[in-house]
C-alpha cells in the first residue's frame, strides 16, 4: 500500500485563514502511529488545576458547570462536550455542547484579543444529548444529538440568529461533523457499535436545508478502497440509516472527526482506533490502533474527539483511559500531551484551538464530582509549534 500523504492543516472553519496549510509527505510505510518522544517533551507535575503539562505550558479554568462564567451573569451548562473556536475580530469565541437529555443545547464564551472573557450566552436550547459536532466554512457550529433519532442543528456562535434543525442530514446517533470545502460535503460519524460513516452533499454549498445523505461502502478489512452509496430514507424510520445500503462499512462507535486538505480522520471508541480516509485516491486505513502498538503499553485508549493544529499534529482526547490528550505527529509518532489528574470518572471533550493556534480549549465533562453537574472547561496556553 502507498504511504499516506500527510496533508494536515487548519481546522475547517473560521480559523483556517489564521492557521494556513502545512503539507507533509513521508517515505514508504503503512504502519499505524507508534509511541515515541513527543514534540513537547515529558509531562511535569500536576499544576494547581490538577493538570500535568509539558514545560512552558500553563492552564486555567474558564468555566464550571452550574457557576457563572467569569464576570458574566451566564451560568455554564452541565456535561460540556464537543467544542470549537471561531474568530471574532481580534478575539474569538469558544462554543461547547451540553450532553444532557432533553435540555442539552450549546453555549458560547467570547474572548478579547488577550484572552479575557467578555461574554457568555446560550446558542441552542432544548435539544437532546448534544455530543460533538463541527464547524462550517461559513462560520456556523453544527451541534449533533447523540440519540438513535438524533438531528443536526446549525447554530450561530454569535447567538444572533436562531438555531435551525437540518433534517436532511439524517436521523441517527449523530456524533461529530467535519466540513470538506473541496468536495463540498459534510462528513458525519455515528456513535453505535455497528455505526457508519456518512457524508452529506448539500444541494447548494453553504445551505444545509436540502441535499443527499450517503454512507461509506467498503470491505470488512482495516484498509482498502471505498465508495459512497445514497441512503434512500435519511429519516431513518422504520429502517435505521445504517441498515439501508448494502455493503455499508460498519464502525465500532464513531466519535471525533477532523478534515484537513484532502484527508479525513475519525475515531472509533469501541476498538480504540483512529481511521484515515485518503480522499484523493478513495482509500482508507488505520492511523492508530492500540492493539497494534509494538511492545504494548498503548498511550491512547478510549479515543474520542480529535482536532488538528497548524503544525499538522493531531490532538486526540480520551474518554476515560488516563484522562489524557495525546498528540500524533505527521511522522506517525504518538505521545501524551497532557493529563488531567484526580478525575477518573470523567472524560475529556471538545478540544479546539484558538484562531491563532496559541491556546487549546477542552472540557472534563464530569469533573471532580463524577456527575454531569461537575463539568470543567479549561484553557491551555503555551508554545504550540506552528
Amino acid at each position: 500500500m502507498e504511504r499516506r500523504s500527510f496533508l494536515r492543516g487548519a481546522v475547517v472553519g473560521t480559523s483556517a485563514a489564521a492557521f494556513g496549510f502545512t503539507l507533509w509527505q513521508g517515505a514508504a510505510s503503512a504502519a499505524p502511529a507508534q509511541p515515541g518522544p513527543g514534540p513537547y517533551g515529558a509531562l511535569g507535575a500536576a499544576d494547581a488545576n490538577g493538570i500535568q503539562l509539558p514545560a512552558g505550558f500553563t492552564s486555567r479554568v474558564i468555566a464550571r458547570s452550574g457557576q457563572t462564567v467569569g464576570s458574566t451573569s451566564y451560568t455554564w451548562h452541565n456535561a460540556p462536550d464537543g467544542g470549537a473556536c471561531f474568530a471574532n475580530g481580534t478575539g474569538w469565541i469558544y462554543v461547547s455542547n451540553s450532553e444532557i437529555s432533553s435540555t442539552g443545547g450549546a453555549s458560547a464564551i467570547r474572548f478579547d484579543s488577550s484572552g479575557g472573557i467578555t461574554g457568555a450566552y446560550r446558542i441552542l436550547s432544548n435539544t437532546n444529548r448534544n455530543c460533538a459536532g463541527g464547524t462550517t466554512p461559513w462560520n456556523t457550529w453544527l451541534s449533533c444529538e447523540e440519540v438513535s433519532t438524533g438531528y443536526v442543528y446549525e447554530t450561530d456562535p454569535w447567538g444572533v440568529n436562531a438555531a435551525v434543525r437540518r433534517s436532511a442530514m439524517g436521523r441517527f446517533n449523530h456524533e461529530a461533523a467535519a466540513a470538506d470545502p473541496v468536495r463540498k460535503v459534510i462528513y458525519l460519524t455515528e456513535d453505535a457499535s455497528d455505526g457508519c460513516l456518512y457524508r452529506f452533499v448539500p444541494t447548494t454549498w453553504g445551505n444545509l436545508s436540502s441535499g443527499t445523505l450517503q454512507v461509506l461502502k467498503a470491505g470488512t478489512g482495516t484498509s482498502g478502497s471505498f465508495t459512497w452509496g445514497t441512503v434512500p430514507d435519511p429519516d431513518g424510520s422504520p429502517t435505521p440509516t445504517r441498515d439501508q445500503v448494502s455493503g455499508a462499512k460498519l464502525f465500532n462507535g464513531g466519535e471525533g472527526c477532523h478534515y484537513a486538505n484532502d484527508t479525513v480522520w475519525f475515531t472509533t471508541k469501541g476498538d480504540n482506533r483512529l481511521w484515515q480516509l485518503n480522499l484523493l485516491n478513495s482509500t482508507y486505513e488505520l492511523a492508530y490502533d492500540d492493539s497494534l502498538v509494538v511492545g504494548g503499553g498503548a498511550p491512547l485508549t478510549g479515543v474520542d474527539n480529535v482536532t488538528g493544529s497548524s503544525s499538522g499534529d493531531l490532538f486526540v482526547a480520551e474518554d476515560g483511559g488516563n484522562m489524557e490528550i495525546c498528540v500524533i505527529t505527521p511522522d506517525d509518532v504518538i505521545a501524551v500531551f497532557l493529563r488531567v489528574t484526580g478525575q477518573s470518572s470523567s472524560e475529556i471533550c471538545g478540544p479546539a484551538f484558538s484562531p491563532d493556534g496559541r491556546r487549546l480549549y477542552f472540557s472534563s465533562q464530569r469533573g471532580t464530582t463524577g456527575s454531569s453537574s461537575g463539568g470543567i472547561t479549561y484553557e491551555v496556553t503555551g508554545p504550540f509549534r506552528a
